[in-house]
């Protein structure tokens, strides 16, 4: 074997599992970063991965995967940067063992992320909030375990990473009700309940009747959910609500959607983007600002704060005589 084999097997290890002991889902996106770059640069040159070395992964090499990802899998810009950061957390630890191909290593760090659009975050008004609850069919348990998933998302804004990880036992509707979980970073929080979502918990946990430590939301078999479970029970929710919630219609909706209505809900109540960075998980209050431009509600009450009075009458100054008699004595 090559440098590089060694090198991405203790990077996993070592770095990732032990060091920063990475999630599930970071060591999965890493894993499959770092599967395709392979297979790449294999079909690039020839090389099977056991035989490539450090330098065949020089910066010739990861733009052209970079523009593979673009053009050919047709990837969003956003994940293109999430890979890029994959490969530069590779060779940032490179860097300490594998000195010898310092050249190489910097010039792949050096390449940059692409700036990324930032469009107006999607979510849900009162309404058709309400029409999304009430068109999850409660006469079937698919129905109400759906509309527990969503009261629950949308109360509470957990990412659909989280909601898939809850159990039982993460639910306490006792005294000071609220849902724990661990979010990114292996971070965890807690977050508060309102009486009718503990409400529809506790119906939802009596059914489910599982043991403390089993999948909160799962399948008829017992199973737990998907990802894209959740999303295409979404869009089957979404299509039953837009008869009734005609604004629905057209509107792109997933489980991230449910999250800003939560974020939306907090800033429109009035409460501090620091509170909702808590509430939500964000590591930085950057990230909660985002609501802050899309609520045109606060931009609206700002500009009126601005606006000139229009009490005076318009038109030019007209200076009094003894000002013109001054200046005309100068």
């Amino acid at each position: 074997m090559t440098s590089l084999a060694p090198l991405l097997q203790s990077f996993f290890t070592d770095r990732l599992m032990t060091q920063r002991q990475a999630s599930p889902n970071t060591i999965a996106s890493y894993r499959d970063t770092f599967k395709l770059l392979l297979g790449h640069v294999q079909d690039q040159t020839g090389k099977s991965p056991s035989d490539l070395a450090i330098s065949d992964l020089d910066v010739t090499a990861i733009t052209g995967f970079l523009t593979y990802l673009e053009t050919i899998r047709k990837n969003s810009i956003r994940t293109r940067n999430a890979r890029l950061a994959a490969i530069h957390s590779l060779f940032g630890y490179a860097a300490l063992h594998h000195p010898e191909h310092a050249a190489v290593i910097q010039r792949v760090l050096a390449i940059p992320t692409v700036r990324i659009q930032r469009n107006i975050v999607s979510w849900l008004g009162q309404e058709e909030a309400d029409a999304l609850l009430a068109a999850c069919n409660q006469a079937t348990r698919t129905g109400r375990r759906d509309h527990a998933i969503f009261s629950l998302a949308i109360q509470t804004g957990l990412r659909v990473s989280e909601l898939l990880d809850l159990t039982v036992a993460d639910i306490h509707t006792g005294t000071g009700p609220h849902v724990h979980c661990v979010g990114k970073g292996r971070k965890e929080r807690r977050t508060p309940l309102l009486p009718h979502v503990v409400s529809v918990l506790e119906a939802w946990i009596h059914e489910h009747g599982g043991p403390p430590e089993a999948p909160l939301f799962t399948t008829t078999t017992g199973t737990g959910l998907s990802r894209d479970a959740i999303e295409q029970r979404i869009r089957v929710a979404v299509k039953n609500a837009t008869t009734s919630c005609p604004s629905l219609k057209g509107k792109r909706i997933s489980a991230h959607t449910l999250r800003h209505t939560a974020a939306m809900r907090l800033l429109q109540a009035g409460v501090d983007t620091t509170v909702i960075a808590l509430w939500l998980g964000h590591e930085q209050i950057s990230t909660t600002n985002i609501y802050v431009h899309t609520d045109m509600t606060m931009k609206e009450e700002a500009i009126a704060k601005i606006t000139p009075s229009t009490a005076g009458a318009p038109g030019r100054y007209q200076p009094t005589d003894t000002v013109i008699a001054f200046l005309k004595s100068l």
